[in-house]
């Protein structure tokens, strides 16, 4: 097993994973403006539907999710675009709930869906997607995103990952959500700790401080898997929440861009980011202003984004 490059410059790409959105012309040019923004890494995300919160199957070869010969062509792409690749499949519920919600009884009861149900579905997900992984060369897979109800199904977690390393041979990664770095009891069973470093501003260095207690009692590397902010009046203060009201702004993006890179600096085992997030298909540059979503793409976090990815790539090989 080789050792996690550092750092890592990444950017999630293609989030939802809809089908007929990726392997197009856009899709492609898409891609091409993410990488020429100094990205190193990429983190190829796409869903798979569940009915609710409830359900203990998995649809995943079924629309909308993407199929297999567009998540290859997104693998291929990015490698071609000399981008190393971490592979991520997600459950969505169909019905709106947030994956975290996803749950039931913490042991089985007969005639109620059961956990154990839910991961046999999500196993099958799960060793699909690694399979496509292992045949591409992907160089991470992450085997889940903010489950936090599940999170506590520690046996089940680590039977999948045993499962997963049978099939896949590259870095093996778990994204929790923000603020559940230090209620996840197996990071032991994975290669690299990752999560969503969704923080509000000012509030950076108490959860550096958190989070590295973890991971110098895991010993294992860190990276977040998702981080970012809107361009949006306010979402410094709540930057998880992609619905909040405000008029566009990209000062307040490059403000909590500017703080949350600071802060890391002075953690050197933060490895690195797979920002939050670049779409399959990218607005107008001439509408970048009103844009006020998480991609950074000609806004001011853009100019420095580049900028700040450019200048770690070159310390790193220097």
């Amino acid at each position: 097993m080789s050792a996690l490059d550092a750092p890592v410059c990444g950017m999630t790409w293609g989030w939802t994973g809809v089908r007929g959105t990726w392997a197009t012309p856009t899709a492609a040019h898409s891609m091409r403006e993410m990488a020429d923004h100094a990205v190193t890494w990429t983190a190829i995300s796409y869903a798979a539907l569940q009915a609710t919160p409830f359900s203990t199957e998995i649809p995943f070869s079924d629309a909308p999710t993407v199929a297999d010969d567009e998540i290859v062509w997104a693998i291929r792409e990015a490698k071609n675009l000399g981008m190393k690749v971490c592979l991520k499949p997600v459950v969505n519920v169909a019905d709106g709930t947030w994956r975290a919600h996803i749950g039931f009884f913490d042991w089985d009861v007969p005639g109620e869906p059961t956990w154990t149900q839910w991961f046999a579905s999500y196993r099958e997900f799960i060793l699909h997607s690694a399979r496509i992984a292992e045949a591409e060369s992907c160089e991470m897979f992450c085997i889940g995103c903010e489950m936090v109800r599940a999170d506590g199904q520690e046996a089940h977690w680590r039977a999948l990952i045993a499962d997963v390393r049978e099939v896949y041979s590259g870095l093996v990664t778990y994204n929790c959500d923000k603020y559940q770095e230090d209620h996840v009891t197996w990071w032991n069973a994975v290669d690299v700790i990752s999560s969503s470093g969704y923080y509000p501003e000012g509030t950076w260095e108490e959860h550096l401080d958190r989070i590295e207690r973890v991971v110098e009692a895991a010993d294992r590397p860190f990276v977040f898997l998702e981080s970012g902010c809107p361009s949006r009046e306010g979402s410094p203060a709540l930057p998880n929440d992609w619905s909040l009201a405000g008029a566009p702004s990209g000062e307040a993006q490059l403000a909590w861009y500017e703080e949350m890179f600071a802060a890391c600096a002075r953690r050197p085992w933060v490895r690195g980011w797979f920002l939050w997030d670049w779409p399959p298909q990218l607005y107008d540059l001439a509408d970048a202003a009103a844009n006020d979503d998480y991609c950074p793409y000609g806004k001011p976090a853009g100019d420095f984004l580049r900028a700040t990815y450019s200048t770690l790539s070159v310390k790193e090989s220097a």
